[in-house]
Parts: C-alpha cells; sequence; structure tokens
C-alpha cells in the first residue's frame, strides 16, 4: 500500500469505508508525515497527536457501530490558528494572545466534529491574518514545500503547506483578501473563499469583518466542494450568515464546461503578471475554449482602484476590531502605573509591525477630517467594484485570471516593503471586496518548479458555476506534481 498520506480525502473516504485501513491508522500515516516534514516548513503552531489519535478511535467506533457521516468521517484536517478551539490555544499568530486557551469552539469546527472529522492542530498565519506570505507569525515563517527557501503565501500559508506537503488531508483558511486563493496558488493545491456569509464566522478571530471568510484548502476540487459542503450552514450566532438553500455544490462537478460563458479579465491580464503565469493562463483560456466554453475578455475598469481602497477599508475594520485587544480581559498583559499605560505597553509588545502599520493606518483613516477623503472614498470605489462585476455576470458565468501575479517569492525579499508585499494579492482582492465566491486550482509549473494557479470568481450564491468550472481546469490540467518534501523519502533535517 502507497503511503496513506498522500491520499485526497475522497480516496481516503473510499478506502475507510471499504475496511482497507481504520481512521487511526490514516491519522497515523499523516502524523508521521508531519514529524518528518515540520522541521523543513513549520506549518503548525499546535499539533496534539494524543487528540487526533483519540478522534480517529472515536470515529473508528462510530463506524464499527454502524454510523457513516459522510467524506470527512476519520479524516486527518487541520485548522488555521484564528479559528477558536475550546481547550487548544489559539493565537492567531499574534504574541497578544500567547497561551490564549478559548472556552468556545468556532463554528466550523463544530461542524466538522459532527462529522467526526479528526482535528490535527492549528497552523501557522500571518499575525491576525494581515500578510501575504506567513513570515509576519510572531512564531516565525512558515516555509514553500515547493522550495523552503520561499514563501508559502499568506495568511493562510500555514495550512496551503500542510495540505501541499501531506501533514494534512485537507485544512481550513481564512481569506480577507486572498488568503486562502493566494496560499494555494504558491502551494499547488486547491482553495476556495466561498460567497461572504456562506459560513459562519463566528469564533473567526476578526481581521476585517465586512471581508473575511472562511473556507477550504484541499488536493482536488472535489475535496474542496466535500469541505464547503459541511461547513456552509445557517448559524443564528453570526449576523451576517447565509438564510438561504445551500445547493450540493459537488453535483456540478461533471457538467463540464460546454456552452459556459467565460470571461477573461482584461485588467488582470497584462501588465505586471509574470510572463510564465501570463503564459500558463493563456493556455488554459484556449483550452477552454477547446472544451466548448465560450471564452471572451470582460474588462473590471474599478479593480484597478480595488488595491488601494482594500488597503483603506481592511485597516479601517482592523483598527476597531483589534480595539478589544488591550491586555484587560485576556492574552498578553505588561504592567504599568495605571490602566491606561498598560495598555499601551501591552498594545506596543503584544503587536507586531505588520499589525500595528495596519491599526494607524485604519484608526488615521477613520479619524475626524480624514473620514470622507479616505474610508468614505475607499467605499464608494467599492460599490462601483460591486457594479462592475454584476455587469460582467449579466454576460458571463465565470470570470478568470492568474490567482497571483508571480510563483512564491523568496522569504525576506519584500518584507522590507510593504506596498511590493500588498500587490501579491491584486488579483484576489477585488471578489472579497465584491462579496462573491472564489477560488484557484493548479495548472502547471514554472522554470523553476513553482506552482502556478488559475482563479475562477462567480456570482454571490452560484458557487456551483465554480466548481463547475474548477472540476473542468483541473481536468485539463492534470496537474500532479508533488512537492519532493511530500514523500517518505525524505529524512527530518
Amino acid at each position: 500500500m502507497s503511503d496513506l498520506a498522500d491520499l485526497n480525502v475522497g480516496e481516503a473516504a473510499t478506502g475507510l469505508r471499504a475496511g482497507d485501513f481504520s481512521s487511526v491508522e490514516l491519522t497515523d500515516a499523516v502524523i508521521k508525515r508531519a514529524g518528518i516534514t515540520e522541521s523543513h516548513l513549520h506549518a503548525y503552531l499546535t499539533f496534539d497527536q494524543d487528540a487526533a489519535r483519540d478522534a480517529a478511535r472515536v470515529a473508528d467506533d462510530a463506524r464499527a457501530g454502524g454510523e457513516d457521516r459522510g467524506p470527512l468521517h476519520g479524516i486527518p484536517i487541520a485548522l488555521k490558528d484564528n479559528m477558536t478551539t475550546r481547550g487548544t490555544e489559539t493565537t492567531a499568530g499574534s504574541k497578544i494572545l500567547a497561551g490564549y486557551v478559548p472556552p468556545y469552539d468556532a463554528a466550523v469546527v463544530e461542524r466538522l466534529q459532527s462529522r467526526h472529522a479528526v482535528i490535527l492542530g492549528k497552523t501557522n498565519l500571518d499575525e491576525y491574518a494581515m500578510g501575504s506570505s506567513t513570515e509576519n507569525s510572531a512564531y516565525g515563517p512558515t516555509r514553500n514545500p515547493w522550495d523552503t527557501e520561499r514563501i508559502p503565501g499568506g495568511s493562510s500559508g500555514g495550512s496551503a503547506a500542510a495540505v501541499a506537503v501531506g501533514s494534512a488531508m485537507a485544512a481550513l483558511g481564512s481569506d480577507t483578501g486572498g488568503s486562502i486563493r493566494q496560499p494555494a496558488a504558491m502551494c499547488g493545491i486547491v482553495g476556495v473563499k466561498p460567497t461572504y456569509g456562506l459560513v459562519s464566522r463566528y469564533g473567526l478571530i476578526a481581521f476585517a469583518s465586512s471581508l473575511d471568510q472562511i473556507g477550504p484548502f484541499a488536493r482536488t476540487v472535489a475535496d474542496a466542494a466535500s469541505l464547503l459542503e459541511v461547513i456552509a450552514e445557517f448559524d443564528i450566532r453570526d449576523a451576517t450568515s447565509y438564510r438561504g438553500e445551500r445547493p450540493a455544490f459537488s453535483q456540478a462537478l461533471e457538467e463540464g464546461v460546454a456552452g459556459m460563458r467565460v470571461g477573461v479579465v482584461t485588467e488582470l491580464s497584462g501588465d505586471g503578471i509574470d510572463a510564465e503565469v501570463a503564459a500558463a493562463c493563456r493556455a488554459m483560456y484556449d483550452s477552454l475554449a477547446n472544451a466548448g466554453a465560450e471564452v471572451s475578455e470582460v474588462s473590471l475598469p474599478a479593480s484597478e482602484y480595488a488595491l488601494s481602497a482594500y488597503y483603506l477599508i481592511a485597516p479601517a475594520e482592523a483598527s476597531a476590531n483589534l480595539a478589544r485587544f488591550d491586555g484587560v480581559r485576556y492574552g498578553l498583559r505588561v504592567g504599568g502605573a495605571t490602566t491606561e499605560e498598560m495598555m499601551a505597553r501591552t498594545r506596543a509588545e503584544g503587536f507586531g509591525p505588520e499589525v500595528t502599520r495596519r491599526i494607524l493606518l485604519g484608526t488615521y483613516a477613520l479619524s475626524a477630517g480624514y473620514y470622507d477623503a479616505f474610508y468614505g472614498q475607499a467605499q464608494k470605489v467599492r460599490t462601483l467594484v460591486r457594479r462592475d462585476f454584476a455587469a460582467a455576470y449579466e454576460k458571463v458565468d465565470v470570470l478568470v485570471s492568474p490567482t497571483s501575479p508571480t510563483t512564491a517569492f523568496p522569504i525576506g525579499e519584500r518584507t522590507a516593503d510593504p506596498l511590493s508585499m500588498y500587490y501579491a494579492d491584486v488579483c484576489t482582492i477585488a471578489s472579497n471586496l465584491a462579496g462573491d465566491p472564489s477560488g484557484s486550482v493548479p495548472i502547471g509549473l514554472d522554470n523553476q518548479g513553482l506552482p502556478i494557479g488559475f482563479q475562477i470568481m462567480a456570482p454571490a450564491l452560484h458557487e456551483a458555476n465554480l466548481f463547475r468550472a474548477a472540476a473542468e481546469v483541473e481536468r485539463l490540467a492534470t496537474f500532479s506534481h508533488r512537492p519532493a518534501l511530500a514523500t517518505s523519502e525524505v529524512r527530518p533535517a
């Protein structure tokens, strides 16, 4: 039998149902893989082997008793460490939350546990999900399994790296401006940001509340669809949770793209896109046309200003959301002569430079005399972006583009240049501003052997269109590459 850690979720679920192996055996294989790869990658902040094995035994016992709770029953899954887990430390990658153990589970954690999924641990991230490289973590960077001298993307880089290398079979991340899709692209896996409100944000430590959304990482489009079907449920504890029906996304996977209208986003196809990335995407546009799709160019004029608008709206919301981390109720507390001094010292020592930068930027944008000029203008641009998407979807069923303008760049290359770092999300941010679903599918490698991601965007609540197109892209790309670290031959460093 090949290494069980190399199976995708669908394959593992089939094997578990057939009795070819147990969840304990599957979990042990993934734990063994993590034991080999973690010294190279640092994908996890918390990895609880004992709790995972206990959960796997519970899953096996339930199956032995006749239970089958779906495709995630007994499957080892990782969680980004900005989702609360009762009894397990949750840090959001920040020093200010070191040692914080939540008294409750996030809604998505409850959903996974109700299906007997096996929670492996909590993955590394840019502090408070603010970053595009997972270099901003207070606990050190995560490295890319394809080249450990390069970044894995961010902010959900730990989740992406774990799935790519086999130290998790699937994972959850959060996406505020590209933080699922961009690391998925850079690590050669599938990542999906659902429609805003489709997945409950209860228990997600907020960065920018009008933009944050939880979504799946997986090795296949079908696995991502299965995971999203489990976590997408109305939740009364989240005021923005969608109350309507949630379709079975996996039903669209075999429909193909014949007759489907596919729009290539003009503004995301030219200047600023690496030549190899652009060439790979152009080849996929042609392949989709040959498969029967109606491919045409579509313009989103306001997307040119999306990056600027995002970096006013998101920091403004972060400024408000992070005000609660003050040393009074939980987390780090640095002493001071007065309460005000204690709060100031706690925040100064607890927040890293990128979080501090965004809090200051957001506070300034919301301040008297500047609100209309900055935050107010950014919200007007957001409205224009939404209108552009709405107009585009009157002409096409999905929009496509590169996921990231480049493949994974070297660790440290952009840390001294925030604007260059922010540009890594130029292709992904617009769909967050619009609130629409989008995903990334790997389509090839560049000449350095680094994965290239292909982005598919769809109208709000039309995840079925996204998965229909994504499944065809996956079939056409036939991407079967795995990083060298995802082999049992690799030994600990």
